[in-house]
């Protein structure tokens, strides 16, 4: 027998997407590998098990995990899992680790060699890899569709014989992956969008898309970007500007998205519940950060809430999962393409090569240790930021890429911008 690539049923109740699609099912048997995929692991992502079984896939049950050689998998396993894990089976999965001690040590204990997809680096060998991307892109989307179901209106400007409908005004706040995609799906409805973002060079690809870039330009604002392309903290005296001019800007808003995340740090608040109140009654808040703490004052988690002005805060989890048919074909292939990396052309067997850049990046445990330097011995400073941000660490990537060349996201309607926030 080969080497066997499990991919099991995510336990999460939450968790609608599967690790791997008919064609990567496809790919892996096509590198050596024998595929066994667990039974209904698909359905939720409208892949049957049948679709598994014609692509190559043998369908078995959650006990078979404990032969495999690799596991593909959406979320981190969980403890109880993990328990059924072989001793040194590579592990690929969002893991999720920071805020999650038990759950990474769970990892080591384990024995297996787990690496976090999220810790990808964004440069040009690892684009097909960008779990984040792939993933915020669609959040993104669903986001503004999200929206526009809470909204009790058209977001579009209609013009009958009984009068005009005056187009929704959509503000987006943070404008990476997911921001970007938001933008072009809220303009493709016929919004009018604005947009802000602590980060100077989004401000073209932002006017790229037809939508208007709303933001206090001074010197600190110019300067306001990490060398990997995210976005830093910004002073209190920065903050206090750019709070002012989004609060009288918020106040005449219709939907407000916001995608902000800071590395290493909780969400950052962008929409007071002072901002929340000057809203109109009907108008909608998407808060995507809201698993990290959220940017809206008053948003729960996997809640939406109504306020006494009768604004809806919606605050839902996993929105990537919300869209699992196609998320799970992109994360399929995100997996992919690095399992292919991990494989000797010359034996067709799992190599994995620890000096090699990607797996630096992405390894989390390893020999029965927790050797990712972020968590091995000190505490984590850093963080994979949720939303990657719309121009990413040098060197510089492919013009087909909008969410990495300013130049790419040009094309209002363009469907391969990696949106971003």
């Amino acid at each position: 027998m080969g080497q066997v690539v499990f991919i099991p049923r995510e336990i999460d109740a939450n968790e609608g997407r599967v690790a791997a699609s008919p064609d990567t099912v496809k790919r892996i048997a096509g590198l050596g590998f024998e595929v066994v995929v667990e039974a209904g692991a698909g359905v939720a992502s409208r892949i049957p098990d049948a679709d598994f079984a014609k692509a190559g896939a043998a369908i078995g049950k959650a006990a078979d995990i404990s032969k495999a050689d690799v596991v593909l998998k959406v979320r981190r396993p969980t403890e109880a899992e993990l328990k059924n894990y072989k001793k040194g089976a590579a592990v690929l999965a969002i893991m999720d680790p920071y805020g999650n001690d038990a759950g990474v040590a769970a990892l080591g204990k384990a024995g297996v060699t787990s690496f976090a997809m999220e810790f990808m680096p964004r440069i040009t060998r690892a684009q097909v890899m960008d779990v984040l991307s792939s993933q915020a892109n669609l959040a993104g989307y669903q986001a503004v569709i999200d929206a526009a179901g809470e909204y009790d209106r058209a977001l579009p400007m209609m013009m009958t014989a009984a009068g005009t409908v005056p187009a929704a005004k959509v503000f987006i706040m943070g404008v990476g992956v997911a921001g970007l995609q938001a933008i072009a799906t809220a303009r493709r409805l016929g919004a009018v969008v604005t947009a802000t973002d602590v980060r100077p060079a989004v401000k073209e690809q932002v006017q790229s898309l037809g939508a208007k870039f709303i933001a206090v330009e001074d010197d600190e604002f110019k300067q306001a970007e990490t060398a990997g392309g995210y976005a830093k903290e910004m002073s209190k005296e920065y903050q206090a500007k750019q709070a002012a001019l989004t609060a009288e800007h918020i106040a005449k808003q219709d939907i407000v998205i916001t995608t902000a995340l800071i590395p290493g740090r909780p969400a950052p608040r962008l929409v007071s519940a002072e901002m929340v109140a000057s809203m109109r009654p009907g108008s909608v808040l998407i808060d995507l950060a809201v698993e990290r703490g959220g940017n809206v004052a008053g948003a729960e988690a996997g809640k939406t809430v109504t306020t006494e002005n009768g604004v809806k805060i919606v605050g839902h989890l996993n929105v990537p999962g919300r869209v699992a048919a196609s998320a799970s074909l992109l994360y399929a292939k995100n997996l992919f393409a690095f399992l292919e990396t991990l494989v000797s052309k010359d034996t067709k067997a799992l190599t994995i090569n620890r000096e090699d850049e990607l797996v630096k990046a992405t390894l989390l445990t390893d020999g029965g240790k927790v050797v990712h330097p972020n968590f091995a011995d000190k505490p984590a400073t850093m963080i994979a930021s949720a939303e990657p941000a719309a121009k990413p660490a040098k060197p510089a990537v492919k013009k087909s890429d909008a969410a990495k060349k300013p130049a790419a996201a040009k094309k209002p309607t363009a469907t391969k911008s990696k949106g971003t926030a």
